[in-house]
Parts: structure tokens; C-alpha cells; sequence
């Protein structure tokens, strides 16, 4: 027997690689250590401009009246309450996220507000979404799909569980070509751990966060990814000079 058969396969968590069965682990043990911070330290990374960001996202998903929209990894349910009064009372929201920690932050925040009677939430796998094919017109996932272990998987299961001629949206970190920009931000980036360290007592996982953004495909692989999973088409928007970008696939309508 060779000496490569008995070697694990791994794959890379931030910037170390780790055995590819234990990198859903050591991402919950992340967002468990952050969920009940991380609307906080959402505002204090981006100085604000994630909120504008997702904005723009929400107009994106060109959502109407009625349909069924997956808030997947939708942690914290920033989205799923602005997706919620747009389907309306005849349409649905599924917030979805494969961490209890986040998606008990989510489902308490909905509460507190009220309740909103047209979402509900699945604990859910993005790689094996537990949902029947051809289930939803949209799904949106924002900031999440660099954190999954197997994205080809991911975006095969989002395709599936899309309705024909339904939308997948992406919105994750990226690449900017501005070499101003760039190393300005990866200066400002760097700052993260420590902001973690002082508000929340965990710079490691911040720390993490920051790696996980260098090692996610630039806009033009993951497009290419996105079409070798079965969408039709796809295309993306630059957002801050690329330092996010905005994915929209699309699912033939035949």
C-alpha cells in the first residue's frame, strides 16, 4: 500500500488546513463564540457600510409579493425580517442556518420584534438543504458561503431546491484590484482580532474571520463555480471597489 493512501484529506480553515470531516466543527465552535456579538461587531468591521451593502443585496433578489424566499445562513435574521413584509402574508421566508447558536439569535430578535408570522427557521446544511427540490424563487446568502466546506456542493443544493427561473444571490467578501485599496484594507483587517479581543473576549475567531476572507475565490472563479453547479447564467456586482462582491445566478425558466 502506498504511503499517500493513509494520508487524511484536508482541507483549510482560515489559513491552516485541517482534516476536511472536522471543518464544520471548528466553524460552529467560531460562530457559537460570536453569535451573541455579531450584529455588534458587524457594525464596528465594516464601520456601518454592511448595512448599505445589504441593502443593495435586498434589491438584487427582486423579490415580489407571495413567493417563497431561503435566508440561508442567515444567522442573525437581518434579512429575513426585510424579506418578510415583501412575499407578504401569502409568501414565505425560511431562515435558515446550520449554527443553533446564530439561528436562536435570529429566532429571538424576530420574536422581540413582534413576531413575524410568515418566517419560519430550519436548522439546516447548506451542502444537503433539507428542503424539496424546486422549493423556493430565491435564495440569498450573505457572508456565509466562505465559511461552507464543500461550495460546489452548496451551490448544487441551492440550484436543486430553486424554483425554474428563480434566483440565487451571493454576497460575500472578494477581491478589489485597487492596490491603494487593497492594502489599506488588509491593514484595517488586521485591526479585527483586537476589536474582537476588547468587545467580545475572543480575538481567535476573528482572527479566523479575517483568514477565511483571503482564502474565499475571487469574483471571477466563483462565477465559473456557479455555472459548473447547473445555473444558466450568472452574474456579479463590485461592491466598495470588489472588497464585496454580489453573485446572481439564475436557474433555467424550462
Amino acid at each position: 500500500m502506498k504511503e499517500n493512501d493513509h494520508k487524511e484529506e484536508t482541507t483549510h480553515f482560515g489559513f491552516r488546513q485541517v482534516p476536511l470531516a472536522e471543518k464544520a466543527e471548528h466553524v460552529a465552535s467560531v460562530f457559537h463564540s460570536v453569535a451573541g456579538k455579531y450584529d455588534m461587531m458587524n457594525d464596528i468591521m465594516s464601520l456601518g457600510t454592511h448595512r448599505l451593502i445589504k441593502r443593495f443585496t435586498l434589491q438584487l433578489t427582486a423579490l415580489r409579493s407571495g413567493q417563497q424566499v431561503l435566508d440561508l445562513a442567515g444567522g442573525t435574521g437581518d434579512f429575513a425580517m426585510q424579506f418578510s413584509p415583501i412575499v407578504g402574508e401569502k409568501g414565505h421566508v425560511v431562515l435558515a442556518d446550520i449554527n443553533q447558536s446564530m439561528l436562536s439569535v435570529g429566532r429571538d430578535r424576530i420574536i422581540d420584534k413582534g413576531g413575524l408570522q410568515n418566517i419560519s427557521y430550519s436548522l439546516a446544511d447548506a451542502e444537503q438543504l433539507p428542503f424539496l427540490p424546486e422549493s423556493f424563487d430565491c435564495v440569498c446568502i450573505a457572508y456565509g458561503l466562505r465559511n461552507v466546506t464543500d461550495k460546489e456542493a452548496a451551490l448544487r443544493s441551492m440550484h436543486e431546491v430553486l424554483k425554474p427561473g428563480g434566483r440565487m444571490v451571493i454576497l460575500e467578501f472578494s477581491r478589489t484590484q485597487n492596490p491603494m485599496l487593497s492594502k489599506g484594507y488588509d491593514f484595517y483587517s488586521k485591526l479585527w482580532p483586537l476589536a474582537g479581543k476588547l468587545v467580545t473576549g475572543d480575538s481567535d475567531s476573528y482572527q479566523y474571520l479575517v483568514e477565511s476572507i483571503r482564502m474565499h475565490p475571487d469574483q471571477e472563479t466563483l462565477k465559473s463555480m456557479i455555472l459548473d453547479a447547473g445555473f444558466s447564467r450568472c452574474e456579479y456586482h463590485n461592491v466598495m471597489d470588489g472588497i464585496c462582491a454580489i453573485h446572481i445566478g439564475y436557474k433555467d425558466a424550462t
